[in-house]
């Protein structure tokens, strides 16, 4: 792996953050529960608040309607789609509520998170079907209703995975991988049938091994192939995707995911960044820590550079 002294720099300071942080998780795991019991969260980690500002608009897709929670900001120059994480099978749209409305006013984007429908109750391929749906509904609407037409799509954990399969339907089903300027992959999961640090990563923090066969088990219910193209991404055709960011730490059992899409992604012709962060966990961006911090801080960043790239291509 290559090293990026900035974040090698952090190393102490994170393993430091690392214990604050375990102490905020506790030991409960979600695959000890039921799914109901999963959505109540972590004791540690308290709710987000919704805030005032921000918008929600009902949209509909097949068998029902789902909601996108928006903030805009003054002047926009671009979408942000954001696709939220939790294993398909926990999370909100309305969990991000502070973070999407910095994101708006850091980048200049209509930062939009999709409350695409959940497993089991709705398993594969319900979420890539509403993130889809989202997608194609801003690309038909983002000009007439805020004067933008460049998208860039990006989330955390399984919204890692979504936001590459909805890049890939943008490019394949919608047609229109023109509109598209920017990944932004965070400790994505891109190889369902589990990748070598996956397999391993029995005590690592708060996605172990058998928590991850737990959500797989909820969210793959058809037999599905967990190599199939359309199942994991990793595993498909990648031409033609455009610039990413890809963030992930080095004690995420989701690992390998990361390295192994970057490599994917650069032998496709694509521009990828890599951010590796000695010793980061899993979720490090969301929790209080210096790396995190940082993480964001790039991710805002490479956002903006969507933005700038896209208007010197005009």
């Amino acid at each position: 792996m290559i090293e990026d002294p900035e974040l090698e720099a952090l190393r102490a300071v994170t393993k430091s953050d690392n214990e604050a942080i375990k102490h905020i998780l506790g030991t409960r795991r979600f695959s000890e529960g039921s799914v109901a019991e999963a959505r109540t969260g972590l004791e540690g980690i308290p709710p987000q608040p919704i805030l005032d500002h921000g918008i929600t608009k009902t949209i509909p897709v097949p068998g029902g309607e789902i909601a996108l929670r928006m903030f805009v900001p003054t002047n926009p120059r671009g979408v942000y789609l954001h696709l939220h994480g939790g294993g398909w099978v926990i999370g909100s749209a309305f969990d991000r509520d502070p973070k999407l409305s910095a994101l708006a006013s850091n980048t200049n984007s209509v930062a939009i998170s999709v409350e695409y429908r959940l497993a089991p109750e709705f398993p594969f391929p319900t979420a890539l079907d509403d993130c889809e749906a989202a997608a194609q509904w801003v690309l038909e609407n983002s000009e007439e209703e805020w004067g933008v037409r460049k998208l860039v799509v990006g989330g955390e954990s399984a919204g890692g995975h979504l936001s590459a399969t909805t890049a890939l339907r943008i490019r394949d089903q919608l047609r229109v991988p023109d509109r598209l300027v920017g990944l932004n992959l965070v400790y994505g999961v891109f190889d369902l049938s589990m990748t070598p640090s996956q397999l391993t990563g029995h005590d690592l923090p708060l996605i172990p091994t058998e928590t991850m066969r737990w959500f797989y088990k909820h969210f793959l219910q058809g037999g599905e192939d967990p190599k199939d193209p359309k199942v994991s991404p990793l595993y498909a055709d990648l031409k033609g995707l455009p610039p990413s960011l890809i963030t992930v730490g080095t004690n995420d059992p989701l690992l390998d995911d990361s390295l192994f899409m970057a490599a994917r992604l650069r032998s496709a012709g694509c521009d990828v960044t890599l951010d590796i962060y000695p010793e980061g966990i899993h979720a490090f961006t969301v929790f209080p820590g210096a790396a995190g911090q940082i993480a964001n801080d790039r991710a805002d960043n490479f956002i903006t550079s969507c933005w700038d790239r896209s208007e010197q291509a005009l």
